[in-house]
């Protein structure tokens, strides 16, 4: 899964020339918490909330809503915008985002193309969305949690019991615990799980957990 297939394509921006007040309307305007901030059309900066609610905050305690509201009218963007912006390209994997926001304990991601142009925005949330897609939390079914061996062929072998049983996989997760063994999440597309669970006891398998999801 590509950063280009969970991103919100083509992103309000405002140009760096912007007054803050500008920037406060547009937000409350769209619902947005940040604004990636363009100069010719190219990335400069990235403007979010915080960085407005910091503006001068020891001398806007003593400003009247008048002089808050001419002050923000009268200051560039590019005066309390974050400069040195971290950015994806939208052609990376979506696992390579996640792990630059964790690493900079960042909430979202520009994305530019091969031209430096802001193409989207990737938010956590939309980094929680796809995780939810990726195991099919959404959809209609059931999810059956084994444990088996972490061996080569395991998945395999497994899915036999699946297919004889006429259950169509939908998602599979792989989690690596200790002492050589991993749970394996499937999510299959029926709720007659009964003789399933019952084939995979008696194939050796131990079956952990069985949820059913009628969304």
């Amino acid at each position: 899964m590509y950063v280009k297939n969970k991103m919100t394509k083509d992103p309000i921006c405002i140009d760096i020339s912007s007054k803050i007040s500008e920037a406060v309307d547009l937000m409350s305007e769209h619902g947005l918490h940040r604004l990636p901030v363009v100069k010719g059309g190219k990335l400069a900066g990235l403007l979010t909330e915080g960085q407005i609610a910091r503006k001068e905050p020891s001398k806007a305690t003593s400003l009247s809503i008048y002089e808050l509201n001419y002050l923000l009218s009268k200051t560039s963007v590019d005066a309390i915008m974050i400069r040195d912006v971290i950015t994806i390209h939208e052609d990376r994997l979506l696992e390579d985002a996640a792990l630059l926001m964790l690493r900079h304990d960042i909430g979202c991601l520009p994305v530019i193309n091969d031209s430096n142009d802001v193409v989207g925005i990737l938010t956590q949330n939309d980094v929680f969305a796809a995780f939810l897609d990726i195991l099919g939390y959404r959809e209609r079914g059931s999810r059956i949690t084994v444990r088996v061996e972490d061996k080569m062929g395991a998945i395999g072998e497994l899915s036999k019991v699946f297919v004889k049983h006429q259950c169509n996989i939908t998602h599979v997760g792989v989690y690596r615990i200790e002492n050589g063994m991993a749970e394996i999440i499937f999510r299959i597309d029926t709720f007659n799980t009964e003789a399933l669970e019952h084939d995979l006891s008696e194939s050796g398998y131990t079956v952990l957990n069985v949820t059913k999801n009628p969304n």
